[in-house]
């Protein structure tokens, strides 16, 4: 279970939980741009975009979770378990792995815009990234400073959605996502007026009454909603550090603490790590569970003209700092 979100202020962010019972081991990778992608059943991507983002460390070649290219397009996948539906590959069609689907779009479109038209003759295989590792059944967010789109491979095919709100979480599909916003049009940031009853002496008795029934729990429906309230009613300063703050801020609001999701006897899903990215300027800043200081890698301060991807494992273990 995950939450993607946009944000904007001077420049563009672009982030994600990811909650999971366990860990990958997982590295803040910048792949330059000479790196060959070696693709299944599409041509190898031997010079592309460069690209940062979050990827399993366990392997030789990038696992991308999440990421932004240079030209400041975003892309994340998210679990999507009971609804993903990945095909055989057909001819006359671009025949993209699932694990490959990140790199190939973030590899050679700069915008959204170009995104969509890559997409239109996408097909997504199931193709396993290893024998002991199956494709993940997930769907998409990908993003640029101007719009945001969600795509799902389904079992008629692959959709596309536009996505104003810049948010994605889990389960069900992305336009019942979006159907069920219905329900919530009533929430508001400012105080309640009393529209029950004018007969009828009713006042607001404590600050941010006008969120009632904003839901508070951890399903992907709820999720969607909180974050989707909290992201479009968001304000901030402009800088850097204020727009960074804020934005973890948003995501903050769908975090999930161990013992409060048990997926097994003893097993609790959790905030494994929180990304916010500029996109505009290429550092990816993370928060993991066990680690509430902000660290950041610069995709900029790497040799993005090279052959080989730079790993930063995640800094892991609280940094606390006593005052006296």
């Amino acid at each position: 279970m995950c939450t993607a979100a946009t944000y904007k202020t001077d420049d563009f962010y672009f982030g994600r939980t990811l909650d999971y019972e366990f860990s990958y081991g997982d590295a803040v990778t910048v792949v330059p741009r000479n790196y060959p992608f070696k693709m299944r059943h599409a041509k190898s991507l031997d010079s592309h975009y460069a690209i940062i983002g979050m990827a399993c460390s366990a392997f030789e070649h990038p696992l991308f979770y999440d990421g932004v290219n240079e030209k400041g397009l975003c892309m994340a996948g998210l679990n999507f378990v009971r609804s993903a539906v990945y095909k055989e590959p057909a001819e006359g069609m671009d025949n993209i792995a699932q694990f490959e689907f990140i790199p190939w779009i973030l590899g050679q479109c700069a915008s959204v815009k170009e995104a969509r038209v890559l997409l239109q003759r996408i097909n997504i295989t199931g193709d396993c990234y290893a024998p002991d590792l199956p494709a993940a059944k997930l769907h998409w967010i990908i993003a640029d400073k101007d719009e945001a789109i969600t795509v799902e491979a389904v079992e008629d095919g692959v959709r596309i959605y536009d996505n104003p709100p810049g948010v994605l979480t889990n389960e069900p599909s992305f336009d019942y996502q979006m159907f069920n916003l219905n329900n919530y049009m009533s929430l508001s940031a400012e105080q309640p007026k009393n529209s029950f009853s004018d007969k009828l002496p009713m006042n607001a008795y404590s600050r941010g009454m006008g969120g009632l029934g904003l839901p508070g729990d951890l399903s992907s429906m709820s999720r969607f909603v909180r974050v989707a309230f909290t992201k479009m009613n968001s304000l901030s300063g402009s800088s850097e550090n204020e727009s960074v703050s804020q934005f973890f801020h948003i995501l903050n609001s769908v975090d999930q603490q161990r013992g409060c999701c048990e997926v097994d006897e003893g097993k609790y899903e959790i905030t494994i790590y929180t990304s916010c990215c500029n996109a505009q300027k290429g550092i990816y800043y993370y928060t993991t569970y066990e680690n509430h200081q902000i660290s950041a890698v610069d995709m900029n301060r790497e040799e993005l003209d090279g052959t080989s991807p730079v790993k930063y494992p995640l800094i892991t273990g609280e940094q606390i700092k006593m005052q006296n």
